[in-house]
C-alpha cells in the first residue's frame, strides 16, 4: 500500500497512534498561510483535537504525486466554523515515514 493510501485511510479511521506512528521523530510541519512551523509534539496535540471533532472532515484526497521521497496531496477539508478548504500538502519523506510537511490552502466560501 502506498505511504498516501495509508494515511488517507488512518485519517479517515482518526486513528491518532498510527497517524503518530507514520511521522519520523525528526518531523515539522509548515502552514504557508500563516508561516507557523510546529515540532511533532506541538503537531501531535493539534492532530489529536483535529481527530476528536467530528465537524473536521477530509471531504476528498488525491495523490498528485509519490515516491520514497516526496508525496503531494490534494485535499478538499471542512473545518469545525463551517469553513472550507482547497489543502495541497507537499511531504518530504524519510525512511518510509512523513519527514516534513508544507502546506497550502484556498478558501472555497
Amino acid at each position: 500500500m502506498s505511504l498516501h493510501k495509508k494515511l488517507m485511510q488512518i485519517c479517515n479511521d482518526r486513528d491518532l497512534s498510527s497517524y503518530l506512528d507514520m511521522l519520523h521523530d525528526n518531523f515539522t510541519v509548515v502552514f504557508h498561510k500563516s508561516g507557523n512551523s510546529f515540532s511533532k509534539e506541538e503537531w501531535s496535540s493539534m492532530v489529536a483535537g483535529m481527530f476528536d471533532n467530528e465537524k473536521f472532515v477530509f471531504e476528498s484526497s488525491r495523490c498528485v504525486y509519490e515516491n520514497s521521497e516526496i508525496m503531494v496531496d490534494h485535499s478538499f477539508m471542512s473545518y469545525p466554523d463551517g469553513t472550507r478548504e482547497a489543502v495541497m500538502l507537499v511531504a518530504k519523506l524519510k525512511d518510509g515515514k512523513i519527514l516534513h510537511i508544507e502546506t497550502g490552502a484556498t478558501s472555497l466560501d
